[in-house]
């Protein structure tokens, strides 16, 4: 590497973070952009959901068939291929005039937006070398993922108020082409040795339809009952698909996720910690708002603010996080963060209707902390144990994870908070006493008898997602690294 490229690689680092907060930055925007397309295309709640579930399908579906391709094509081509076809999407569906187009124009987003994840963390993992710069770097990228999350309903609101709802995607035009051109100047191309060019098509077909399947029935399950005949069938599918998936995978020359990543024992326990922690965290965090808005009386830009500490918590924590490698064994501190943040969500199930800003903000900015301090090791891990040719598919195993913990969590919450409300409903009605019984008195009791029935299932809630989490601290002691490998990546101009 010359000094040139020296100079730039932290140009790279920003050129990557731009793609991820844009793309990520547009999963949390179009959600306060609903009721206006509601409106507009004049569809129901329930029809608008498919917006979502469409996108979610289609990025989760691809994003290990864009890891392997970067690996096999090259990253940048990848990268840069990815990030025009998001700026196209986003054009569409700024244009869109009813639901299906837009559905549809979605669905080329998320295509297109999943190349990011995989792509973006092998190019920083070649770029950056050295262990620990390595991942300081992962470390800051990571955080964007956490900015946009808070900065999406923060931007959001102001243009879908002031522009409409079209100029949310449109807004993606100019900021995505700043991020072509850097990605073009600074971005060098990273080839593997031993690539080849046997896509494994039927791998990722096989794939596609069981990771359809099982996304699709944790995001409609709780609206179809889980063993209605429709998700019954649909745990079928992702049975029968995901066993031809790993029998193809097991006799393929170039397979799209390589097993034998599996028999390695420190992948396995980082993508365990991994999942348990984004599970925990993604389904006891999209509560927060909710309770907020419900129980507090906030609107949902004043939801949005209190995000805004934890998201600065993060961004600190992340490359924090990063300086202790080579330092401290990476099992003990992404043991210690993760236990850190099972303290932030513990501390949640203290709020009650009398809760301030400041019962959310400080639990949140812990939980944030302890998050982000474990970042970069988890990443940087996984760059550090895979071949180098084989990053890419390594990254998106994990991201796939991710986004399966995500809606693993979402799901599974859900169902528990309405099944331990209407628990509690009854506990509390069967021992409260009410000695007037009067309309205006029965009314009132029943009301907080709801109240109180609510308010303690989301405590219930916060109490297991802090247990799952301690449940990842401990399994992350059993993630034992060797040695962190620097060894060096061919970059063409």
């Amino acid at each position: 590497m010359d000094s040139n490229h020296k100079n730039f690689k932290w140009m790279v680092l920003l050129t990557v973070i731009i793609g991820t907060f844009l793309g990520r930055l547009d999963q949390t925007i179009v959600n306060l952009a609903l009721p206006k397309i509601i409106d507009d295309f004049s569809i129901t709640v329930t029809a608008a959901g498919w917006i979502a579930t469409a996108y979610i399908l289609a990025n989760a579906i691809f994003v290990p068939i864009w890891g392997k391709l970067g690996d096999t094509i090259g990253r940048k081509k990848v990268y840069i291929l990815g990030f025009s076809i998001f700026i196209f999407g986003s054009m569409l569906a700024g244009l869109a005039w009813n639901l299906s187009s837009m559905i549809f124009f979605r669905i080329i987003q998320a295509i297109a937006g999943s190349a990011d994840y995989p792509t973006a963390m092998a190019i920083i993992a070649v770029t950056f070398k050295e262990g620990r710069e390595r991942a300081q770097a992962l470390g800051i990228w990571s955080s964007a993922f956490a900015a946009a999350s808070v900065f999406g309903p923060l931007l959001g609101g102001p243009l879908i108020d002031n522009f409409g709802w079209r100029s949310i995607f449109l807004i993606n035009i100019p900021i995505g082409l700043v991020g072509i051109l850097m990605a073009m100047r600074y971005v060098s191309e990273s080839v593997s040795g031993d690539k080849n060019v046997k896509f494994d098509w039927w791998g990722a077909i096989t794939l596609g339809i069981s990771l359809s399947t099982l996304v699709l029935v944790l995001d409609q399950g709780l609206d179809w009952g889980w063993f209605s005949a429709t998700s019954l069938f649909c745990y079928f599918l992702t049975a029968v698909f995901a066993g031809i998936f790993a029998k193809i995978e097991m006799n393929h020359p170039e397979p799209l996720v390589d097993f034998k990543f599996f028999r390695n024992s420190t992948f396995v326990n980082t993508l365990i910690n991994n999942f348990l922690v984004f599970m925990a965290m993604i389904g006891g965090i999209f509560l927060l708002p909710l309770f907020a808005q419900t129980f507090l009386g906030f609107t949902a830009t004043e939801s949005g603010y209190l995000f805004i500490p934890m998201a600065f918590c993060m961004v600190v924590a992340s490359p924090l996080g990063g300086m202790l490698v080579g330092k401290i064994q990476p099992r003990y501190v992404i043991a210690t963060s993760t236990l850190v943040a099972a303290i932030g969500i513990y501390l949640f199930t203290g709020l009650d209707p009398r809760s301030t800003a400041l019962d959310i903000i400080i639990p949140l900015c812990i939980m944030a902390f302890g998050m982000g301090f474990g970042m970069s090791q988890r990443t940087s891990i996984i760059a550090s144990i895979v071949p180098q040719n084989e990053i890419g598919v390594a990254s998106s195993v994990l991201a796939l994870a991710r986004n399966i913990a995500g809606a693993f969590g979402i799901a599974i919450f859900a169902t528990i908070l309405s099944n331990v409300t209407e628990s509690n409903v009854l506990n509390i009605a069967k021992n409260t006493v009410v000695s007037v019984h009067t309309p205006a008195v029965v009314a009132k009791v029943i009301g907080l008898i709801s109240l109180k029935a609510q308010v303690t299932a989301y405590g219930q809630i916060f109490l297991i997602s802090a247990v799952i989490l301690v449940i990842g601290a401990l399994l992350a002691l059993f993630i034992k690294v060797k040695k962190m490998r620097t060894d060096v990546e061919v970059f063409v101009d």
